[in-house]
């Protein structure tokens, strides 16, 4: 299966990239599944019912969230009406939605995909995501119910990141990590079939600090003090994630390349 995982989307820029180049890029590379993290697609913060339909209407199957998944209200509702958004595993006991779901794909195949969120750095303490995971991988092994699996690792630590991946080691598909908005160069198949990438990066304008407006986020590193919000950035938008192809029959990976197009990265193709 060719799957394409594509990372934050930030406000209206990563959201016009999606749209404009998402359905061309699925014919080109023949892509069978995409997932999107979608979490700052509106204005930086969270995700609305309506930015969340121009997405999937442009070709994204399925829209993981993260710590920021219900900053717009309306998705307290929205969640539970469409299924292909997934919110973290361990967000919170009670949260509407789920933070997982066995997903159809071309030719009868199934593919699972999870989320959660890290503990380390992150403003609010959330539950172990290892055992969250865990219980989840048990009961969906991959290449038996799910033909592929992937993991959407939320944290701000690299190490936490890259210990989910080696903790899903021969139980996933693909372990990559999303939230800070850097993309990370460390593409690789681990020894149990398993793509790992520490971040996809973010869909947004890379002209900015991780998406925003530079000249507010400079002022606050130099003076300590606020003098406005936070805006997302505007120019034209880099598609950034990770491409992989797995087998059918056992769900390993057999190959793995981060994705760069158009803005101002370098473009790159699977």
């Amino acid at each position: 299966m060719r799957i394409l995982f594509l990372g934050d989307v930030m406000g209206r820029a990563g959201r016009k990239a999606i749209k404009e180049n998402l359905p061309r890029l699925r014919d080109e590379w023949r892509l069978d599944f995409v997932v999107v993290n979608g979490e700052n697609a509106s204005n930086g913060m969270g995700l609305s019912g309506d930015h969340a339909k121009v997405l999937l209407d442009a070709g994204v199957d399925c829209l993981t969230l993260g710590d920021h998944a219900f900053d717009q209200k309306d998705m307290l509702q929205f969640i539970e009406k469409e299924p292909r958004i997934i919110r973290p595993l361990n967000y919170a006991k009670g949260a509407p939605g789920k933070g997982y779901r066995l997903f159809n794909a071309p030719g009868g195949r199934k593919v699972l995909v999870l989320q959660a969120l890290g503990q380390v750095f992150m403003k609010r303490a959330f539950d172990d995501p290892f055992s969250a995971v865990e219980t989840v991988l048990k009961a969906h092994p991959r290449g038996g119910l799910a033909q592929a699996v992937i993991v959407d690792m939320h944290c701000e630590a690299t190490s936490e990141k890259m210990a989910m991946g080696h903790f899903c080691n021969g139980k996933a598909s693909l372990v990559v990590g999303t939230h800070t908005h850097v993309p990370t160069g460390d593409a690789q198949i681990l020894e149990g079939g398993t793509g790992y990438l520490t971040d996809a990066g973010m869909c947004g304008d890379y002209n900015s600090v991780i998406g925003m407006e530079k000249a507010e986020p400079m002022r606050r590193f130099i003076t300590g003090m606020p003098k406005s919000r936070f805006t997302p950035a505007t120019g034209e938008a880099t598609l950034s994630g990770v491409f992989i192809s797995t087998d059918d029959r056992t769900g390993v990976t057999k190959e793995i390349r981060m994705i760069r197009s158009g803005g101002l990265l370098q473009d790159s193709a699977p």
